[in-house]
């Protein structure tokens, strides 16, 4: 797993945070929004709480011939731990008027068992390149992709949109949260890219992939070639991208999943 982060060539600040750690297959991306600093508050608050969460009861190495897990049991453990830090960042902008409106995207990747959960809520993106296949897993939750789905608009105009940032489900905005979560097998080569709009937004798919299949045995130096060309066409917004390859089997310890379930109890 790498991470690469940039403040782009617009903004004054970086407000997207990242985690990964190829350890507990453990890969988080926000991209923060509100007032002054104000989104650089939730997203951190997001990367952090959650990735210190789920350290505490995951293993610290793998053993293969560990129990298959549940998907409905990760279900449950992401939505969760998701549920508190959008508790908590919803508090900290009610009881704090400099941080009132703050908010985040998020799209969390876990891999265990030789699968992969996927949370997400806004616009942040993962894609998956398999095969020479390079397709987008997750659904923006915005009003671009309402209109998208509703005929309203064409891919083309998409593209040209005004709309682009209006997203419709965010962390810490309000007091419930809908998280939306799929699951994925992982096969080995597969190579995972989470991304901020800030990347999604100055290219298309079609220049991502490119970038991915080029240089995917050398995930840093894609890293910072696709921050570069967002960067090359405009640097709008802050740009982050996490990527993950699949190197060999990854399950799960069954410490790990005996732990997970006394905390379900």
């Amino acid at each position: 797993m790498v991470t690469a982060t940039d403040p782009g060539l617009v903004r004054g600040q970086n407000e997207d945070a990242v985690f990964a750690d190829a350890g507990l297959g453990l890969a988080i991306l926000a991209d923060g929004m509100g007032g002054y600093n104000a989104g650089e508050v939730a997203s951190v608050m997001a990367t952090t709480l959650l990735a210190a969460n789920f350290a505490q009861f995951m293993a610290a190495s793998p053993m293969r011939d560990a129990e298959s897990m549940r998907a409905e049991v990760m279900h449950q453990r992401l939505l969760a731990e998701i549920s508190a830090v959008n508790t908590a960042i919803f508090q900290a902008a009610e009881s704090q008027p400099r941080y009132a409106g703050m908010g985040t995207t998020l799209v969390v990747a876990c891999f265990y068992d030789n699968r992969m959960s996927v949370a997400h809520l806004g616009d942040s993106r993962l894609y998956r390149l398999r095969g020479g296949y390079f397709e987008q897993l997750t659904k923006d939750h915005s009003l671009l992709q309402e209109q998208l789905d509703s005929g309203m608009i064409s891919p083309e105009e998409a593209r040209h949109s005004l709309n682009k940032n209006l997203v419709t489900r965010a962390l810490g905005v309000d007091a419930v949260v809908e998280t939306e979560i799929h699951d994925y097998d992982v096969q080995l080569d597969d190579i995972f890219l989470l991304c901020s709009d800030g990347l999604s937004d100055m290219l298309d798919d079609t220049e991502i992939a490119l970038a991915v299949q080029t240089l995917g045995d050398n995930l840093a130096l894609a890293a910072e070639h696709l921050v570069h060309m967002a960067n090359d066409n405009g640097g709008r917004d802050n740009i982050s991208v996490i990527l993950v390859r699949v190197r060999g089997d990854y399950t799960v310890s069954r410490g790990w999943w005996q732990k997970l379930l006394a905390r379900l109890k």
